[in-house]
């Protein structure tokens, strides 16, 4: 069922580093990502498929991992995902994606939970840096990164507590948990007629 692939589904920090993502799972993925909805119908977003070591060192390097772990510099070097996918929009094509990007990095990370595997979209990216790297022609933008590997970390939802709380944080032992709101929070009934 796919409430239960949602539920497996969660932004991943840590990764086995040594267990390698293959370029062609990374093209399976963004296979499922092309078949997608997209705006006019334009599909203007591109895909750097990043698995070279060296790349994806590089990568690493130019990422900002969990906003609300002030503390925490990202993964360890043996924690760090092994590959990513960068998605690129070509603004001859389109000049925005936010929505297309959402629905493809949702769709890639579904299909990644299929296969096993997990990841982290980050959006706090050097961009300028990457672009440079992979030497995109001026026209493309790059609109985020999402990080892909097998999961070496535990990650528990529990409900927001009464002040409204949704930050994210870890327990001791390394879990971490992610605050969601009720449904009943979320759902707004239209107001009887009378």
């Amino acid at each position: 069922m796919l409430k239960d692939l949602v539920l497996k589904n969660r932004s991943y920090r840590k990764f086995h580093f040594d267990q390698k993502v293959e370029i062609d799972e990374l093209r399976q993925l963004v296979d499922l990502a092309r078949l997608t909805p997209s705006s006019k119908n334009r599909q203007p977003l591109k895909y750097i498929l990043v698995t070279d070591p060296e790349d994806s060192h590089f990568v690493f390097k130019h990422l900002k991992w969990a906003w609300f772990l002030k503390n925490w510099n990202g993964p360890a070097s043996h924690e760090q995902p092994p590959s990513y996918v960068i998605l690129a929009l070509d603004k001859d094509i389109n000049e925005q994606a936010d929505i297309d990007a959402g629905i493809v990095s949702q769709t890639i990370l579904l299909g990644a939970t299929e296969m096993n595997m997990g990841g982290c979209i980050i959006r706090t990216v050097n961009r300028y840096e990457l672009k440079k790297y992979f030497q995109l022609p001026d026209s493309y933008e790059i609109i985020l990164v999402i990080a892909i590997g097998y999961p070496n970390q535990q990650v528990r939802l529990s409900e927001v507590k009464p002040d409204g709380d949704t930050q994210y944080y870890e327990e001791p032992g390394g879990v971490h948990v992610v605050p969601k709101r009720s449904l009943d929070d979320l759902i707004i009934l239209p107001k009887s007629k009378g």
